[in-house]
């Protein structure tokens, strides 16, 4: 059974059709990235997950619970931690907390929350009203009051934006346990460096619909390959060369040029017809691609 099942989801607001019959499946235990532009659908697909939002057609299941007709117990199943700064100013850390937990029934919580409140670095504030918080330590009593019932699927929206290294680290380390332990994780982010380092698959959801959906590392792969990067001391680069050119502006500044590749064996036939034409090299880099260059290829159109 999956984590999270969601079948044919559309949305809109009056004119805008904010999902277009999205449908993905999110397994037990993987720790899957939701990645897009604003307003691509990514805030409105978890509100719907939720419970937060109705889909207008579709289903989505948290553990084979569904989010409308069995609200209560998908919701049980479910940690979410939204992207905007949502607190009660009149109350304390703990108190917010146990708070937190008598929503879910949940008594004589407090072990558990002294552990979550450790692993966020929150025990030294425990005791301080939330309205006297940075932002930062406001977003970490977010991802605590996410995680005191300690749900089997949790749902990260944008959870390190604006906040410092720091706290980054601490979350990322705090919630890869909680993946290793069998939670699933599912996260939205803009930080592209750490969904290609946390997630194990990842869906680019581009104007309410999914245009790319792997493995992270087989998108990697398949859509970018690598780049080498050639600065010539003297001679100029081959015609039979110039087809691999990255960037066309690079044929007219001259000197410097970013190749394509897709297999580092694709390097010395390069190399060769360099050494042909008399063109000597000054330096060289080969250039894995990475997420981002994903990403840019994907929303720009380009497969």
């Amino acid at each position: 059974m999956a984590a999270i099942q969601i079948n044919n989801v559309e949305k809109s607001y009056r004119a805008l059709k904010a999902l277009n019959g999205i449908s993905l499946s999110i397994e037990e235990g993987e720790f899957f990235g939701l990645l897009g532009p604003n307003g691509a659908g990514k805030t409105t697909l978890i509100s719907i997950i939720a419970g937060l939002n109705r889909a207008d057609s579709g289903t989505v299941e948290v553990h084979g619970h569904d989010v409308v007709s069995d609200y209560r117990q998908a919701r049980k199943l479910l940690g979410v931690v939204p992207q905007e700064l949502v607190f009660d100013p009149f109350f304390t850390v703990r108190e917010t907390l146990r708070m937190q937990s008598g929503y879910y029934g949940l008594k004589n919580n407090d072990p558990w929350i002294d552990e979550v409140m450790h692993h966020l670095d929150l025990t030294g504030k425990a005791d301080a009203n939330m309205r006297a918080l940075s932002g930062g330590m406001k977003r970490r009593v977010l991802v605590a009051q996410a995680l005191v019932h300690k749900p089997p699927v949790i749902v990260l929206d944008e959870p390190t934006a604006g906040v410092d290294v720091e706290l980054r680290q601490t979350l990322w380390k705090f919630i890869s346990r909680l993946n290793r332990e069998g939670h699933t994780i599912v996260l939205t982010t803009h930080y592209l460096e750490e969904a290609q380092a946390l997630c194990n698959r990842v869906a680019m959801l581009k104007a309410g619909q999914v245009v790319a959906l792997d493995s992270t590392s087989a998108l990697i792969k398949r859509i970018s390959g690598s780049q080498l990067v050639v600065q010539l001391a003297s001679g100029n680069l081959p015609d039979e060369l110039k087809d691999l050119v990255s960037h066309p502006d690079e044929l007219v500044l001259g000197n410097k040029y970013t190749l394509r590749v897709n297999e580092y064996k694709d390097v010395e036939p390069i190399l060769a017809k360099l050494r042909l034409s008399g063109a000597v090299i000054e330096d060289m880099q080969l250039q894995q691609a990475d997420l981002e260059d994903v990403f840019i290829q994907i929303m720009e159109g380009e497969k």
